[in-house]
């Protein structure tokens, strides 16, 4: 061992003792102190752990210890849930279209189709009795049952359009000149009266539905009541809910 002195002490300076060296052994692992200082010689110990932040560990810690404190107290019966309890029907129908998923592709296809056909058969017997509730959109509401009573209880010409229309049809295929003047004729006619009843309905339906519902849209209430009348009465659907000559 080479004894090793301290560097000349400047001038006033006492006491300066020679302090032998003493060769320091490493482990060669890097980032870890020397073999031989510490309380536990022989084992290094990372700079990791030395320089570790201690907040982060306190914190965890009481966070987790927090955690089973919750879990362990009781829940007092007599505490808010914080949301409400549902009712048993709520609860039922929630179970049962949870049970009722579908859970392949095909039996949801096959799903969508049993509820299509039901749908449709509900707003066939809809249209057969006059069910309100499964009409189609077109249908609903209560001026559009109105103006359908309101045709409905009336005469239409333009109702027997189809049957006067095969009899002319009939008489022009005749190879007889004045039968076929006869049908041309017929033609006018019937084109005619089926304008003016058409304009007379219009306006009366129409002067009958701002006395009914003056403060409600109106719109296409007239045009539709029109095309109703162009169908014979058994062929309308709706089906026919008052008689004719009875005031809707």
């Amino acid at each position: 061992m080479v004894p090793r002195y301290a560097p000349e002490c400047p001038p006033g300076v006492r006491g300066v003792r020679i302090v032998p060296s003493v060769p320091l052994q490493t482990t060669g692992v890097a980032g870890s102190f020397p073999a031989g200082l510490g309380s536990n010689p022989g084992h290094p110990v990372p700079l990791g752990f030395v320089f570790r932040s201690r907040a982060k560990e306190e914190k965890a810690t009481v966070a987790d210890n927090a955690q089973v404190n919750l879990s362990k107290q009781p829940r007092d019966p007599q505490a808010p849930k914080g949301r409400p309890t549902p009712k048993r029907s709520a609860a039922q129908s929630q179970r049962r279209s949870v049970a009722n998923t579908p859970t392949t592709r095909k039996e949801a296809a096959k799903r969508q189709r049993e509820e299509r056909r039901a749908a449709l058969e509900r707003q066939r017997q809809a249209l057969a009795g006059g069910d309100e509730r499964y009409l189609p959109a077109r249908d609903k509401g209560p001026i559009r049952r109105f103006a359908r009573d309101f045709v409905d209880s009336r005469f239409n010409i333009a109702e027997f359009f189809l049957p006067m229309a095969v009899v002319i049809l009939v008489l022009s295929m005749i190879r007889v000149p004045a039968l076929q003047n006869i049908a041309l004729l017929l033609w006018l006619v019937v084109i005619v009266l089926i304008v003016l009843d058409s304009i007379v309905t219009g306006v009366r339906l129409k002067k009958r539905l701002n006395e009914r519902f003056p403060d409600d849209n109106k719109r296409g209430a007239v045009a539709y009541a029109l095309m109703r009348s162009l169908q014979m009465r058994r062929l309308r659907l709706p089906k026919p809910q008052v008689k004719r000559g009875e005031r809707p």
